[in-house]
């Protein structure tokens, strides 16, 4: 039985058999496709597949985070079988759900005194926030008690390195990311712009990259440049893809012959449809430990 509850919302991106085998209680988000709101329920309400269709297709799903009441519903069952809660959340940089969990926190404890309730930002999204929550489960199952697991998390939570492209950028024209212009420019002239995740949590971009063939061999050497011990690095490497599996398993098999003293192969993981709704298809991202991310 474990100790305590440890639990993330499902922009993580990780999928059901992880979650169910690592002991991880997660809460959803949801998206509006159409007139229908679904539940960013891992890919059963809608699936991978025909999400990233409907939007090649042309629409364009809108997002809402988990709410105060959600929280609530979600912490509460918890508490009252006499369970603490761990709870990581989505990265403050692109959404309020961290401040959403802490309101929720500070009124079920006026309720339930004895309990402990700690919410951690996880400054990360996607497969990276799925990485620090295996490494946080790590960190319980080796005995680690609540307050040391999150100690853990904040002191290792910026080492988790979130690198990616996009082939596509059709979906951040359409969020008003990049300008129409931009968006058929980089199209004609095959540009996939390399981001990552800063210090804050906020997604930045880094250099504009001609080919996918360059990013590819480009997200690789960042992780070269930056992964612990270099090409020594002996962790765990995580990837997420957006309708895009054979461009990511080309990542997957440079950074597994790049990297030989891996903790196990490259997991792929597809981007769920919270950060699908943003991402469109046609994105990889590459998920390790590192450096410090300092900016």
């Amino acid at each position: 039985m474990v100790p305590f509850v440890l639990s993330c919302c499902s922009t993580s991106d990780m999928t059901e058999e992880f979650f169910k085998r690592r002991e991880i209680e997660y809460v959803c988000f949801h998206y509006l496709m159409g007139d229908e709101i679904y539940a960013d329920d891992l890919g059963k309400s809608m699936s991978f597949e025909d999400f990233y269709k409907k939007i090649s297709e042309g629409a364009t799903p809108t997002t809402s985070q988990v709410n105060v009441e959600e929280f609530v519903e979600f912490f509460e069952p918890f508490l009252k079988a006499g369970k603490d809660i761990l709870h990581v959340s989505l990265s403050s940089g692109l959404s309020g759900v961290f401040n959403s969990a802490n309101i929720a926190k500070n009124m079920l404890l006026e309720q339930y005194p004895e309990r402990k309730i700690l919410i951690v930002d996880s400054l990360g999204a996607s497969s990276g926030y799925g990485l620090l929550m295996e490494y946080l489960a790590q960190q319980r199952d080796k005995g680690c008690s609540i307050e040391e697991c999150y100690e853990w998390a904040q002191q290792n939570k910026l080492h988790v390195h979130h690198w990616f492209f996009s082939t596509d950028l059709t979906s951040y024209w359409r969020g008003g990311r990049i300008s129409k212009t931009s968006a058929v420019v980089g199209q004609l002239l095959s540009i996939c712009p390399l981001m990552n995740m800063d210090h804050e949590g906020h997604l930045i971009p880094r250099i504009k990259i001609r080919t996918k063939r360059k990013a590819i061999l480009e997200i690789v050497n960042r992780m070269e440049e930056h992964a612990k011990d270099g090409l020594s690095y002996s962790g765990k490497c995580f990837i997420s893809e957006s309708a895009c599996y054979e461009d990511a398993r080309a990542v997957a098999d440079l950074v597994e012959k790049k990297f030989p003293h891996l903790d196990g192969k490259v997991v792929i993981n597809s981007i769920g449809t919270v950060i699908g709704s943003h991402t469109g298809p046609g994105t990889i991202a590459l998920f390790f430990l590192g450096d410090k991310r300092e900016n």
